[in-house]
């Protein structure tokens, strides 16, 4: 400390403003140089030397990770100065636990005079303890109330099916005319639409992965950085790669299909920025805010494959039959085991899993079939069945089903039910306010969203009705005899269809003595 101050008084000034503070105070009478200027003349009005001036900005006064402010509180500590000097107790902070916890607990006990100038807060003055713990309440209760009317807004945006988050999901990105609204990016769209082609053919999680990092496709935490935007990077060797994590993600992730999905967790309180996991059930979710990367079909079939709980083969991949395949007997799924000893082909079998997991006490027989013969004598049966139903003349072959033109409607309908609810929810709006359940201010506000909400509805369902026109007259692609002739061939049959076709397939004991053994399968049609 300098020569000739150690007789002398140091004071902390401390400032702080949020940007909710920003928005309500246009005349700037809360502005941090206003709060500087105020708080350094009355200090020097009393004598006192300024030991240091810490400013928080853009930071809330619940936020208790503030840079400055704990960097005094530190300093309070170690006694390097005697008074901290704020405008008003809520520039200090408006939690009450840290309203007991320092300013009538901790400063008196380090030696700290806590001041508040526009509300009379002094901790040296008798009797001015009530005054600061109501004000203390009052800051409380103002936390309280923004918080909720925060959640009610953001609430009835997702109710509409605005998107409210910070950066959209892996495939899309923010529509530059409209925040509230995601559009698709394709370069990223492009690979999403790969992850699950290659899901649907039998590829695990892992193997994914795998193929899209040896192909030098950068990850979602690098694409974002490499576009600019700021998040943080997990990264290894300095690049992130992709994982089976990112993948599982993705394809569990409904909103590719055009269905906006927002509300899976929330905060546990106002004051904590912990937050718990919501039931299902208590998700928005609007469909047909979007335009779908993923159509309902396939995520479907992708989720159907995916609930067979099926592992990979130790190269990521899983075999035609994988998840699908019971004991006859005891209904268990059927595990892969592969004889690998030397000398010998490597062939792999399937036998029932009870058997392979109870060791000496076998709670069920050995079941067991090899692989390729079982996948040889499916693929023939579904081979069969297929050109029985399906005529390769070109005369008996129909147009594909049309998913886009059935979205497009399906998008009408959701987009004409919306605008006709928000028409619903304007008026209760109105009614609250007039009820004096809403502030002029809050209407003001939710009324300037429902009209920019209901401007975007407008023109996206003027697109989707001007992409109905233009399937007025049927599609026929010039190739569609020709790729159906090729995929009615079936050389090999994709595991897609496998998982379309069959619900089951139990496999019985192997009789000893004939060497006969029963197989059946269950189909879903």
């Amino acid at each position: 400390m300098p020569s000739g101050r150690c007789n002398k008084i140091l004071c902390a000034i401390y400032v702080r403003l949020s940007k909710e503070d920003e928005d309500k105070h246009q005349t700037e009478s809360e502005s941090i140089q206003n709060q500087k200027s105020l708080l350094t003349a009355y200090a020097v009005d009393h004598g006192w030397d300024i030991y240091s001036v810490y400013c928080d900005e853009d930071y809330s006064g619940a936020d208790r990770l503030r840079p400055d402010f704990n960097r005094m509180l530190s300093a309070a500590k170690r006694k390097e100065f005697q008074i901290i000097l704020c405008k008003s107790q809520s520039r200090f902070t408006r939690d009450m636990e840290l309203v007991e916890k320092y300013i009538h607990g901790l400063f008196p006990i380090w030696g700290i005079r806590f001041i508040a100038v526009a509300d009379n807060a002094d901790t040296e003055v008798k009797g001015n303890k009530k005054a600061r713990q109501i004000n203390g309440l009052v800051n409380e209760w103002y936390l309280e109330d923004l918080s909720e009317n925060v959640r009610m807004v953001f609430d009835l945006k997702r109710r509409e099916g605005q998107y409210i988050g910070g950066f959209p999901i892996y495939g899309y990105k923010k529509d530059p005319a409209n925040k509230n609204y995601i559009i698709i990016d394709p370069e990223a769209a492009e690979v999403v639409r790969q992850i699950f082609r290659w899901s649907l053919e039998g590829h695990g999680k892992q193997n994914i992965a795998h193929m899209l990092n040896e192909s030098g496709v950068p990850s979602p935490s690098r694409y974002k950085a490499d576009h600019g935007w700021t998040c943080k990077t997990p990264a290894k060797n300095g690049y992130a790669l992709w994982n089976k994590t990112t993948i599982w993600r993705i394809l569990h992730n409904e909103m590719y299909t055009g269905t906006m999905i927002q509300g899976r967790r929330k905060k546990a309180s106002y004051k904590s920025k912990v937050l718990i996991a919501l039931p299902e059930d208590q998700w928005y979710r609007v469909e047909g805010t979007h335009e779908p990367i993923i159509d309902q079909k396939t995520f479907i079939a992708v989720q159907q494959s995916l609930s067979l709980r099926t592992k990979t083969d130790g190269r990521g991949e899983v075999h035609l039959l994988s998840g699908l395949v019971k004991c006859m007997d005891c209904s268990s799924t059927m595990s892969k085991v592969t004889d690998c000893r030397q000398g010998r082909p490597r062939v792999s079998y399937l036998r029932c899993k009870l058997y392979a997991e109870s060791g000496k006490a076998r709670l069920c027989t050995r079941h067991s079939i090899r692989l390729d013969k079982l996948e040889e004598l499916v693929s023939d049966r579904i081979r069969y069945y297929v050109q029985a139903y399906y005529k390769l003349d070109p005369q008996d072959l129909h147009p594909k089903r049309d998913t886009r033109r059935e979205a497009l409607e399906q998008e009408y309908k959701t987009l004409t039910a919306q605008l006709e609810k928000r028409s619903l929810t304007l008026k209760t709006l109105y009614l609250d306010k007039v009820s004096g359940l809403l502030t002029d201010d809050q209407f003001a506000a939710l009324n300037q969203s429902f009209l920019e909400e209901e401007t975007r509805l407008e023109q996206r369902l003027e697109k989707v009705e001007n992409g109905l026109s233009d399937y007025e007259k049927p599609q026929q692609p010039a190739d569609l005899i020709k790729r159906a002739k090729e995929l009615l061939k079936l050389e090999t049959v994709p595991r897609e269809l496998v998982v379309a076709l069959i619900e089951k397939i139990e496999i019985g004991e192997r009789n000893p003595n004939t060497g006969e053994q029963q197989i059946r399968v269950t189909w879903k049609f």
